[in-house]
């Protein structure tokens, strides 16, 4: 099993910044990824940024330039450094992995989630 804690989140004015923060522990012949996913009332999960191992990065194009995802591979955590905040980036954040089992299977894990709100 994987856990998955995250912490961070803050009511934050428009135009502020927010680092997220989330810690893996577990069990895992190796972490494939990590990454963060939002999700606003009413509205589907997102993607928001992940970071693949081999050192391959993704955003969601609202958050290009401004959101900055990164790791400490020796601590198993990954960040979320949030600048220009906007009342559209308040939703629920939650954290992802996908782990490579030691037989090899490849499986994927959610943290409980941290709550962003941007408002002024």
């Amino acid at each position: 099993q994987v856990q998955l804690v995250e912490s961070g989140g803050d009511l934050v004015q428009p135009g502020g910044s927010l680092r997220l923060t989330c810690a893996a522990s577990g069990s895992w012949n190796r972490i494939m990824s990590m990454g963060w996913y939002r999700q606003a009332p009413g509205t589907q999960r997102e993607m928001v940024a992940v970071q693949a191992s081999g050192g391959g990065t993704a955003y969601g194009d609202s958050v290009k330039g401004r959101f900055t995802i990164s790791r400490d591979y020796a601590k198993n955590t990954v960040y979320l450094q949030m600048n220009s905040l906007r009342p559209e980036d308040t939703a629920v954040y939650y954290c992802q992995t996908v782990v490579r089992t030691f037989q090899r299977d490849d499986m994927t894990y959610w943290g409980k989630g941290t709550l962003v709100t941007v408002s002024s």
